[in-house]
């Protein structure tokens, strides 16, 4: 990760103008009203459109997916330690490494989605024992990302399963810190796996967050 890194300008525009379409949309009465923010939805698209390779069809598609008033989405993963070594999954999406974890569904309490994704994406089963940290994840740089979203590591105690994949992860395995792949940064980063190692160092040390 870049600590340097600073989200782009035309980004910030184009997430505010979506956060006020997808909001604005949730409360339009009129179909007039309806159609200016659908409007403004696609402007957003055109925007990023205009600065990536990505099509305005498929963006606004992403972004027609999260109706309702705009809020964070929750990105939770799991801090899993096995004699000094870190469990991390290979993404399939772009071939890089991560800590398992993923979006919370409604209806989950967070240390639940450490549990599911961990299982879902490795294959162990885990105990959550402490919050690592809370994290603004779009402060991170890494992939583009059209939405705002918090991130929540739990540091986690290996109780059992065995090694598997899945449809979103290509390979699981232990790692030295001092031997780490490449990071999917969007995911994990740098700044989170000083901070896992901070609290190995001192199980006393308090939560981090931004």
């Amino acid at each position: 990760m870049d600590e340097n890194y600073e989200t782009p300008k035309w980004l910030k525009i184009a997430r505010e103008i979506q956060q006020l379409s997808q909001t604005g949309a949730a409360f339009a009465v009129t179909e007039y009203e309806k159609q200016r923010y659908k409007r403004l939805t696609e402007i957003t698209a055109e925007i990023i459109e205009y600065h990536t390779t990505l099509e305005k069809e498929s963006v606004q598609k992403v972004l027609m997916q999260h109706p309702g008033y705009a809020t964070p989405k929750i990105d939770v993963r799991a801090a899993i330690i096995k004699e000094g070594k870190i469990l991390l999954v290979q993404e399939s999406t772009d071939k890089c490494w991560a800590m398992p974890g993923g979006w919370a569904d409604v209806g989950n309490i967070p240390s639940e989605v450490a549990i599911r994704e961990t299982k879902e994406e490795s294959g162990f089963d885990v105990k959550p024992i402490k919050v690592i940290g809370i994290y603004d994840a779009n402060r991170v740089g890494g992939m583009l990302e059209f939405f705002h979203a918090f991130k929540i590591i739990f540091l986690c105690e290996l109780v059992g399963g065995e090694a598997s994949t899945s449809d979103e992860t290509l390979d699981v395995k232990f790692f030295s810190f001092d031997n780490l792949p490449a990071l999917s940064v969007n995911r994990t980063n740098l700044k989170h796996i000083d901070e896992i190692k901070l609290h190995l160092q001192d199980p006393l040390r308090q939560t981090y967050f931004d």
